[in-house]
């Protein structure tokens, strides 16, 4: 069992039956009365947030949960396949799951599964992967002043904003939490 001082976030919990974890969490002591923990939770099954104070000394139980390090394989319609890196065991995980972060998955990227009853209910995608641009307009001379950006499809079809000087060929680093362009790794 959790105590109300183990609250963290990341932590992984069970309230009403459910798997949760917290996103948010605040400790607060009012002048008048017990002191609280005011907390937001993220359900792991439906997405949904909800908020809750949690009163000093109360206890948390802990979620049955399991992370697991896959790798993703490919995509089947709507899923996306997943391999256990130790026992080849596959497994189908729904691709709004992961959200648009989805179009940025190429074969044999390793990520972390988190299971609850032998259920994946979520997906961690490494923070940053490097994909080739497939197909950009070329950037107009003169068109530099300020922050400007051109889209590119990268080799998994996903389209991101650019700067102007990345060409077709270019590997970039993106970021999967925001999906945006880091930097180019190396030109053509």
């Amino acid at each position: 069992m959790y105590d109300t001082s183990d609250i963290r976030k990341g932590l992984k919990v069970l309230l009403d039956g459910n798997p949760f974890t917290v996103v948010e969490f605040q400790f607060i002591k009012p002048g008048k009365g017990a002191a609280f923990t005011r907390t937001k939770f993220k359900n792991l099954l439906t997405g949904a947030v909800i908020e809750r104070n949690i009163r000093s000394g109360e206890k948390l139980e802990p979620a049955n949960v399991e992370d697991r390090s896959m790798q993703y394989l490919y995509r089947e319609g709507e899923d996306l396949v997943f391999m256990d890196e130790k026992s080849f065991e596959q497994v189908q995980v729904r691709a709004d799951m992961i959200g648009d972060a989805a179009g940025l998955m190429k074969d044999n990227l390793p990520c972390q599964v988190l299971f609850f009853n032998e259920r994946p209910v979520d997906v961690q995608l490494p923070t940053f992967v490097f994909l080739e641009v497939t197909a950009s307009e070329p950037g107009v001379r003169g068109d530099t002043s300020g922050n400007v950006t051109k889209q590119a499809t990268v080799e998994t079809g996903a389209t991101i904003a650019v700067p102007l000087f990345i060409n077709i060929g270019d590997t970039v680093r993106i970021d999967t939490r925001t999906l945006e362009y880091v930097e180019r790794i190396n030109k053509k």
